[in-house]
């Protein structure tokens, strides 16, 4: 579990990917559109991040955010689906939320993990869910981890830098109270 949770860590500073942009063709634009619509299916009873606790979702860390490229949010993350390398869209291993000044985490969108070596040994490409491939961050990285792959999907706030980016300029850390978590 130890193990899981620096993974999880590792996943939510890595910054070496890119957010990929497939709103070139109208047939990505309509997968994008299709996870987008099951992630917010699978996700809207986690509005309420009691409901997440509830079910097994665990506050990692404080609020992740970036120098120029926005933040990610808080991250609340089910350590059963760590470790388990299936991909499945109606089943994120982490939801991220934005801290708000009154106290309240507001959804912002889901992400999805899996370890690289786990991925690899059975499949001869990078993981891709609805047609989103996910970003690696590679090893050696400044974590000391495995390589990992990870895909946010931000189905609950608009990102100007694109659904499946990692960072959003639109989310921010400043509501965040470390002691009221």
């Amino acid at each position: 579990m130890k193990k899981t949770l620096v993974f999880v860590l590792a996943t939510v500073w890595a910054s070496t990917a890119f957010a990929q942009h497939h709103e070139s063709s109208s047939e990505h634009k309509e997968q994008a559109n299709a996870l987008v619509q099951v992630v917010r299916e699978a996700t809207a009873r986690f509005r309420d991040v009691s409901v997440a606790q509830g079910e097994g979702y665990v506050l990692q860390f404080g609020c992740v955010s970036g120098s120029s490229e926005g933040a990610m949010g808080v991250h609340f993350v089910k350590g059963a689906l760590v470790g388990d390398p299936a991909i499945d869209a109606t089943r994120p291993e982490a939801l991220v939320y934005e801290p708000m000044p009154d106290g309240r985490m507001r959804l912002v969108a889901a992400e999805y993990l899996v370890l690289a070596d786990m991925w690899n040994a059975k499949h001869p490409s990078p993981p891709e869910l609805m047609g989103q491939l996910f970003h690696l961050t590679d090893s050696p990285n400044r974590f000391g981890l495995p390589a990992f792959y990870a895909l946010h999907v931000w189905a609950w706030r608009d990102n100007p830098q694109g659904t499946f980016a990692n960072w959003n300029p639109n989310v921010s850390c400043d509501g965040y109270n470390p002691q009221g978590q």
